[in-house]
């Protein structure tokens, strides 16, 4: 079986050392790196590339939110996990807007961490039970208001959203349809203008309301 490469990334080192025992206790994940920094954490994912980087959102240096946007650029193929304390929605807008692939919550039990890396590293966006039925219930607050809900994409224009929306980059997109990125960028433009949205957190939002992130 081939295992799911994590990296870890936390300042309290007994955190981390509890996180990698119960990482390490997975048949199918494994702990390829830690840091206690953010700019470690690129300098690590950088010449490990993890499948998935898990990341403290109040690190030190760079914050989490900054670590995940700039990990896209040293390691494109490494999906990033927020977990934090803040359960605040606009906190967890600002973490999704920097790129992160899923949120969980320190209070949360350790079984939704180890299901949130697996879900993640399929391809998939993970947000805490505690915080996702919040998302939902405000998008679905703000499409009956504005009629979002009653606007029809086309099949095509459906499949790039949801690749957007878990995580997947324009080029992979791309690939994945047998298309160019000018095409694909296009159905993005098209179906975000259909919808009234105008960020990838709005477009994870609409994803979680017709229910295509379970699991991912």
């Amino acid at each position: 079986m081939k295992k799911i490469r994590v990296l870890l990334a936390d300042d309290h080192a007994v955190v981390r050392a509890g996180l990698k025992a119960l990482v390490d206790g997975q048949p199918d994940l494994e702990v390829v790196a830690e840091a206690g920094d953010g700019p470690t954490a690129l300098r690590l994912a950088a010449a490990a590339k993890p499948d998935v980087a898990v990341l403290d959102f109040a690190m030190p240096g760079l914050d989490g939110a900054e670590t995940a946007e700039r990990l896209r650029q040293v390691s494109p193929g490494t999906r990033s996990l927020a977990l934090t304390v803040h359960e605040d929605r606009s906190y967890l807008k600002q973490v999704l807007q920097a790129g992160a692939s899923g949120y969980v919550l320190k209070q949360s039990a350790a079984e939704e961490l180890i299901h949130a890396i697996r879900a993640v590293a399929a391809g998939g966006v993970y947000l805490d039970p505690a915080l996702a039925g919040r998302v939902v219930e405000g998008y679905v607050g703000e499409a009956a208001a504005g009629g979002t809900a009653a606007v029809e994409l086309s099949d095509r224009e459906a499949e790039v959203l949801r690749l957007i929306a878990q995580g997947f980059a324009n080029k992979e997109i791309a690939a994945r349809l047998g298309v160019s990125i000018k095409t694909v960028e296009t159905y993005k433009a098209r179906s975000m203008q259909k919808l009234g949205l105008n960020s990838r957190v709005d477009i994870i939002r609409y994803a979680l309301g017709r229910g295509w992130l379970q699991d991912g």
